[in-house]
């Protein structure tokens, strides 16, 4: 076993998060323990208790690594995009397509529990980044639409491309012939602006 002074604190950090990243490049976060990930990088379970506070923390930096890397990617898309609407489509593509190279990790984000315990401020600020890009395009495209409306149309969007993403990342559209999840996103975002 590593000792304590092995590694300095950041190190162990980016040791521990880099291992649980690996991990879930190939299996999902309910094979993983705390047990697991100390035995992986050559330390105890306490001191990653005493490093991230509990495991539940150490799974959520871990999630907040993957929102960093999903929000890194949907700005990119964004600024490629010619306009607004099509930087609509391409961060639900986006969305899609991340989820589709990483199912484990993206799953990790939904399915991560508090357990009652409050969100750490630097985990919101992520998930309000994440949602304000979407929010952002949708006041372009509509900017007489009040902050309420923009708000209830992004959730209904993110919703829909997250319900269908989820089905496709599952296989789970339960039908004979393949479908692609991007043309079903599609649809649902061209009936939704052409109603809105």
């Amino acid at each position: 076993m590593a000792r304590r002074n092995d590694h300095t604190r950041e190190e162990l950090i980016q040791l521990t998060l880099e291992q649980v990243k690996e991990f879930l490049n190939h299996r999902p976060h309910h094979d993983l323990s705390l047990r697991k990930i100390a035995t992986m990088i050559g330390y105890v379970p306490s001191t990653l208790v005493n490093i991230f506070g509990s495991y539940n923390i150490l799974l959520l930096h871990a999630v907040s690594q993957t929102l960093d890397e999903l929000a890194a990617e949907s700005s990119e898309v964004i600024e490629k995009s010619e306009n607004t609407r099509e930087s609509l489509f391409q961060l639900a593509y986006c969305y899609h397509d991340f989820a589709q190279k990483h199912p484990f990790r993206w799953q990790l984000i939904f399915q991560h529990n508090m357990h009652g315990d409050p969100l750490p401020e630097w985990h919101a600020k992520r998930i309000e980044g994440m949602t304000s890009m979407l929010e952002s395009i949708l006041q372009t495209l509509a900017p007489q639409r009040s902050r309420d409306e923009i708000l209830r149309i992004s959730r209904v969007l993110w919703a829909g491309v997250h319900g269908i993403t989820l089905l496709s990342v599952d296989d789970k559209f339960f039908t004979e012939q393949p479908i692609d999840g991007k043309d079903l996103i599609d649809n649902l975002i061209n009936q939704y602006l052409r109603d809105w």
